[in-house]
């Protein structure tokens, strides 16, 4: 595993997308008056299969492996100000999102082996820190993560604040799976917020440049736009300074014109190979 190529992302206070309905409410209207390049036969990534591949795509850059449900139990602190990162999606103790996962967990399951901890989950949040936490909190989070509702509870919250609201803004502004997953991959690595180096001003910033599909845009001069917005806006942190999961991933894919993500998928990601055959 690459500590480096874990996921770093803007804290997530306040900026669970508080967006999405307004803003897909104002690109489907534009839809109404204009088509857009989706076809009713198309399959977006919420279907079961491209959705697994999605997660294949992300792990191998955050994980260097395609084994995501591997990453139930992954747990570390990489030095980045976030406190720790941990579990399918980076989930940090520094910015929210673990806090809100250990409490969903605690929602549906009372008097787990974490529950105890949301105490100093609250206390650490939006900070470093370990206090409270420590060495006997990755171990029993490494006990979680065999705890089928503790997975049930990190693919909820991955929906719920990553992937749902990125699928649907990307169908709202005409985008197929490739799309889909530009969006996914974005709000994944610079958090659900609207800032310049968040999701939404990532997405703001490649409407400046170009039409989405849904405006009576093309879909492959909205999407080199949103990669290069994306570029940009990794390129102002360092850890973020590797751009390849654009350039010898995403951007592989749009050049090869493969709109809806069919494999046999080939690409690299921090000089590493990989391939989805089927």
């Amino acid at each position: 595993m690459k500590p480096q190529n874990r996921t770093v992302r803007i804290a997530l206070a306040a900026i669970l997308v508080a967006a999405p309905a307004s803003i897909a409410a104002a690109s489907v209207s534009h839809a109404a008056a204009t088509p857009t390049v989706v076809s009713a036969a198309a399959v977006g990534l919420d279907d079961a299969h491209k959705k697994d591949i999605a997660m294949q795509l992300v792990s191998s850059a955050e994980n260097s492996s395609l084994d995501w449900k591997a990453q139930y139990k992954y747990i570390e602190d990489i030095g980045d100000g976030r406190g720790y990162t941990a579990g399918i999606i980076g989930f940090c103790s520094g910015t929210g999102d673990m806090l809100d996962l250990v409490q969903h967990y605690t929602d549906l399951k009372p008097g787990n082996v974490l529950a105890k901890y949301l105490p100093a989950l609250k206390k650490v949040n939006g900070t470093e820190s370990h206090t409270g936490l420590g060495t006997a909190f990755e171990k029993d989070w490494a006990t979680a993560a065999k705890d089928t509702v503790f997975q049930t509870a990190q693919n909820d919250e991955r929906d719920r604040v990553y992937f749902t609201p990125a699928v649907n803004q990307a169908k709202a502004d005409g985008l197929r799976a490739l799309g889909q997953f530009a969006y996914y991959d974005a709000i994944v690595m610079h958090g659900p917020g609207t800032d310049a180096v968040s999701f939404g001003g990532i997405r703001k910033a490649a409407l400046k440049k170009a039409k989405s599909p849904a405006q009576g845009g093309d879909e492959a001069t909205y999407l080199n736009a949103f990669l290069d917005a994306r570029k940009a806006a990794m390129k102002t942190e360092e850890a973020h300074s590797d751009t390849s999961r654009v350039d010898t991933e995403q951007r592989v894919f749009l050049n090869a014109k493969n709109f809806d993500l069919n494999p046999p998928l080939k690409w690299k990601v921090y000089g590493d190979s990989y391939a989805i055959n089927s």
